[in-house]
């Protein structure tokens, strides 16, 4: 039961963040056509945000131990808050800032949560190491419904009611705002070791360069993100035309992924005993 009780906080800390997150995705290319730009400065705007999460994702496992994983959190929140204003506005600048905190709040969605969850499930309650995967299974169940429902509440505030394509984003807004608050009041704060940001990055490299198999892994893994990137900035222009509901696209799109995870899972621990390669 304590650990139940500990996994639901987390849970109601982390599930609105994801929710919000997922809802700034399906619209975004259509929003920026609308206020007039063309396609390569909307690949400009791409590009700010996934360069500022990558700039700032080298520091980020530094900075969230030296900050505080909650203050992290609740910073991530604010963050995409800021942004999500932003996307109202029609000025080039103000949409490169907004894509720029974007990369920042995600960078730290992705960092700060999990960070936060391990060492309160270890450290502070002492719960076997074997309950962690309960957690993140129920976070990639939950995950891949939200992406799903996102994408069809995104399509009903753009579309079915005639709110334009920012709707989405101001709909992300009492998420966010659930997020950071209820982390906030519930959580207890913890902190990681305070290590220079050089030695952190050295470190990192040296055990790149030392186990081959991790950098192979690594490579791989951005093969397969930037071609997931390129997909996500080229779908819209191309489904639009047609006519197709983006809204609903993107609902299909996150339903067959959780439905190739789901293929995955059965196929590794079943009969068929699949295993990557």
């Amino acid at each position: 039961p304590a650990f139940r009780s500990f996994q639901r906080q987390f849970l109601l800390g982390y599930l609105p963040a994801l929710a919000a997150d997922w809802l700034q995705g399906p619209l975004l290319f259509q929003l920026l056509h609308s206020r007039g730009f063309l396609r390569s400065q909307i690949a400009a705007l791409y590009s700010c945000g996934f360069a500022s999460n990558v700039a700032f994702g080298l520091v980020s496992g530094v900075f969230v131990d030296r900050l505080g994983r909650k203050k992290s959190c609740v910073l991530s929140s604010v963050l995409c808050s800021v942004s999500c204003l932003l996307q109202l506005s029609h000025d080039f600048l103000a949409l490169a800032a907004a894509r720029v905190l974007a990369g920042l709040g995600t960078s730290l969605l992705f960092s700060a949560f999990e960070s936060w969850y391990l060492h309160e499930h270890l450290e502070r309650h002492d719960f076997p190491a074997e309950w962690i995967p309960d957690t993140f299974s129920r976070v990639a169940l939950w995950n891949s419904g939200l992406a799903v429902a996102a994408g069809l509440l995104a399509w009903l505030l753009a579309e079915g009611l005639l709110l334009g394509p920012a709707a989405p984003f101001l709909a992300a807004l009492p998420f966010l705002a659930l997020s950071g608050i209820f982390t906030g009041k519930n959580w207890d704060e913890n902190y990681g070791k305070s290590r220079p940001c050089g030695k952190a990055c050295g470190e990192g490299l040296r055990g790149l360069v030392s186990e081959p198999r991790a950098l192979l892994l690594g490579l791989v893994q951005a093969l397969v993100e930037s071609i997931l990137l390129i997909f996500a900035f080229l779908w819209t222009p191309v489904l639009e035309p047609h006519g197709i509901p983006l809204g609903i696209a993107f609902s299909a799109f996150m339903a067959a992924s959780a439905a190739g995870s789901a293929l995955f899972r059965r196929g590794a621990t079943g009969r068929l005993r699949l295993q990557p390669l």
